[in-house]
């Protein structure tokens, strides 16, 4: 009988002799004792903050230190509010132009970029600087950008004879105005994420479909949407999320103005819980609304992507 055999002969409980595994437990172990610091640091900077946010939002308090109690006023109040409405309005419009259009923008940019046998990397590194540029500096830049008289934008409009726009002086061109930039500033990153999905797809799938006669249409339709999903689905989720917590870049850009027609909803909780009159329980109670909103959109996104997946 050789070593072999002695080593892998069957015990009587039918279990085959051998060495143990050394460490059995340590193996299983070790990946949580790796998660642990960036567990706490999450637990402490993000879950502990959504949670004292929702005990205070249950109060009502003008210097952060003294507090009264008032149960489901604040909700009473805020969902009465007519500026609250005002303010869910553009938010919801705002966002949903800006998830549109940058799922758009990224798809068919991600496609170009992806169809270059030459020059992919430098056109990838292009689109993604905007992403690397701080949101305050950007709103200052675009700011500039979109001055009605010496603005660069209305000197490219008025050269091809469009008159000037009053870009951060009326309340819808305002809207547009934050929806661009806000385009401008993200795609980049939207398109690194599709561009990755496209670079997984097969390419023997599109070479069948040029032999079967199918245009660049069709192999668009047919072959690069339907693989290109759950890419489209990460990309759905993000753009959702950043689209309803946009401040930073509005407020340097146009300070939620003219007259509220671009405060969105982070803006308007960081007024009532750091500017005069300062209302912390109002703030809290808008914090955990827009906690619920993107939650039960990136749920619905959720269960559609695996609805789809099923059939």
């Amino acid at each position: 009988m050789t070593m072999t055999e002695t080593l892998v002969r069957p015990s009587p409980q039918g279990r085959p002799h051998g060495p143990r595994r050394q460490g059995g437990w340590g193996i299983r172990v070790a990946p949580y004792l790796f998660l642990i610091p960036n567990m706490l640091i999450f637990g402490v900077f993000t879950i502990w903050p959504a949670l004292n946010g929702f005990n205070i939002s249950l109060y009502s308090s003008s210097n952060g230190r003294t507090f009264r109690w008032e149960g489901l006023g604040n909700y009473q109040k805020i969902l009465t509010d007519e500026e609250f409405w005002g303010v869910v309005r553009n938010t919801v419009v705002y966002s949903v132009a800006y998830v549109a259009l940058s799922l758009l923008f990224s798809v068919g940019l991600a496609a170009l970029v992806h169809a270059q046998r030459r020059g992919r990397t430098f056109f990838r590194a292009v689109y993604f600087v905007p992403v690397l540029v701080s949101p305050v500096v950007v709103g200052l830049i675009w700011g500039w950008m979109f001055e009605r008289q010496n603005g660069l934008v209305n000197a490219a409009l008025g050269a091809v004879g469009i008159p000037a726009i009053p870009w951060l002086v009326d309340g819808g061109w305002a809207m547009v105005a934050i929806i661009i930039v806000g385009v401008w500033m993200q795609v980049g990153f939207y398109l690194l994420i599709l561009l990755a999905g496209l670079q997984a797809i097969d390419p023997a799938l599109y070479e069948a479909a040029r032999m079967d006669g199918a245009g660049w249409w069709a192999q668009f339709r047919i072959i690069t949407i339907p693989l290109l999903q759950p890419s489209i689905v990460v990309v759905l989720v993000l753009a959702t999320i950043h689209g309803f917590q946009s401040f930073d870049f509005i407020w340097t850009l146009t300070g939620g103005g003219p007259v509220g027609a671009t405060t969105l909803m982070v803006q308007y909780i960081y007024e009532n819980g750091f500017q005069s009159p300062i209302r912390l329980g109002i703030a809290a109670a808008g914090g955990v609304l827009l906690f619920l909103a993107v939650f039960v959109l990136t749920l619905i996104n959720w269960a559609i992507s695996r609805r789809r997946e099923a059939v």
